[in-house]
């Protein structure tokens, strides 16, 4: 508000914004079900203050990002972490392939659930490798090779090819790779040198048991090798927790997740978010609510990107 030369009151400014983020929230769920409709959706988790939990301490909260197949992102919030959290976001709408970390809820998940095929981040396996890389340089260093020549695979693949090209190509040369990652890992552990405690055996245990999810890859083209672009994506969270540091209310972390749903995917659309929000908070009084999802910002580029609606003050 200062921007536009106004002075409000904090509880004015705060309803204020309530009253905005009601009227985005049936824009932000029908973006969740396009989203839900992906083909290819990636999932992750972070944490966030929400909540008193007693004198002088906050709740913890988990924002629970959906990133979908037509670069839409949904930041849905939820009190716990575990399995029954990713039941209620995804239901029983979401059919493809879902990509995410090794957090076990995610597998728990999976298993009850035979329509969903699971893929996983090779940047996170990478990571284990790097916790062992300064005891083992140079067992290490082969591991990281190897997993840097299905990147420099992949950075070829992206400068255009289609589908099925994409695959043939992956089978021809990623796949190779792959299989020689698999064997020098179980190669490592029938050495029979490595602790039960110690980083590296810890890195190989972890990618040989997510085997299957890390090759999925390689049959589906749409699935990336990692959750990189919705990392980049949640970014907005993590630096939030540093500048506000919590939400008072857990209704507060929910506004959050709405607003940042809409912005975080404008941005995703080269789309300015103050002009996409200006015009559909002054557009959603007159537009049908059963055409909402034209409200989406991906849909609303297309609709209504050449001549949004300004506000008054934009004039003065």
């Amino acid at each position: 508000m200062v921007a536009a030369g106004i002075t409000v009151s904090r509880a004015t400014l705060t309803n204020l914004v309530k009253r905005s983020i009601d009227l985005l929230r049936p824009i932000v769920a029908a973006q969740l079900i396009s989203v839900l409709n992906s083909q290819v959706l990636a999932m992750d988790e972070t944490p966030i203050k929400a909540g008193k939990a007693g004198k002088g301490k906050m709740s913890k909260g988990w924002f629970c990002p959906l990133y979908g197949d037509q670069d839409e992102i949904v930041f849905t919030f939820s009190k716990s972490r575990g399995r029954q959290q990713i039941e209620n976001t995804l239901k029983q709408d979401f059919k493809g392939t879902l990509i995410s970390d090794g957090y076990a809820a995610y597998a728990s998940y999976i298993e009850r659930n035979k329509e969903i095929t699971h893929a996983q981040c090779w940047v996170h396996s990478r990571r284990k490798f790097i916790e062992a890389e300064t005891e083992y340089p140079d067992r290490v260093k082969e591991a990281l090779a190897m997993i840097a020549t299905l990147y420099k695979e992949e950075r070829i693949e992206a400068q255009g090819s289609d589908e099925t090209s994409k695959r043939e190509r992956r089978l021809e040369k990623s796949k190779p790779v792959v299989d020689r990652f698999f064997e020098w890992c179980q190669q490592q552990l029938n050495l029979g040198d490595l602790l039960p405690s110690s980083p590296l055996r810890k890195a190989l245990n972890y990618v040989i048991s997510r085997e299957t999810e890390l090759r999925v890859f390689l049959e589906e083209p749409n699935v990336p090798l990692d959750t990189n672009h919705l990392e980049r994506a949640l970014r907005p969270i993590p630096m939030g927790r540093k500048n506000w540091l919590f939400c008072w209310t857990e209704v507060g972390a929910e506004h959050v997740g709405i607003i940042q749903s809409l912005i975080c995917t404008c941005k995703q659309h080269n789309i300015n978010p103050y002009t996409y929000l200006t015009d559909v908070l002054l557009r959603i009084n007159q537009h049908p609510a059963s055409q909402v999802e034209e409200l989406t910002p991906r849909l609303w580029k297309e609709k209504f990107a050449e001549s949004p609606l300004r506000s008054d003050l934009a004039s003065q």
